[in-house]
């Protein structure tokens, strides 16, 4: 913080990074949450935001359980988190199945029937979503949410 002929500025030209190593063990998801949710704290996201957040997160390592490890525990999930000036990015990496691009599209919500929203509410929740995978194995999701503007502005 400085101070400018009276006036409060916050200025930040460093990156935190948080990066967060666990296990395809669906206990470990509230690790993960409480995690999030402070990585989120410290972005300056409000309580309401910070759930958004946590639930598009939470759906997507889920989906990384569900989907690219086929429910097998003890395997590989890392999450980084980047606390920049401007927006927040997490990015999650497995060493699972590449996911089949056409497979994970949103469905249309008037399809009443049960899943298929998850790639729906990340992608609703987060401001840019992006899916890439390794030629063999290996998934990488990347989601970043523009951040509050400042409030001393």
């Amino acid at each position: 913080m400085i101070n400018i002929e009276g006036m409060e500025r916050r200025i930040s030209f460093m990156t935190k990074t948080i990066e967060l190593h666990l296990t395809s063990d669906p206990p470990l998801l509230s690790v993960m949450r409480a995690a999030v949710s402070k990585v989120c704290e410290l972005a300056d996201f409000e309580h309401m935001e910070t759930s958004k957040i946590i639930l598009a997160i939470d759906e997507a390592c889920s989906n990384i359980i569900k989907h690219a490890y086929k429910g097998k525990s003890g395997q590989s999930i890392i999450i980084t988190c980047k606390i920049k000036p401007t927006r927040l990015e997490f990015i999650l990496e497995d060493e699972g199945e590449p996911a089949d691009i056409e497979k994970i599209k949103s469905r249309p919500l008037h399809e009443i029937r049960p899943g298929g929203l998850g790639v729906y509410l990340i992608t609703s929740v987060m401001d840019k979503v992006k899916y890439s995978f390794g030629v063999d194995r290996g998934n990488r999701l990347y989601m970043s949410k523009q951040r509050p503007k400042d409030k001393t502005t």
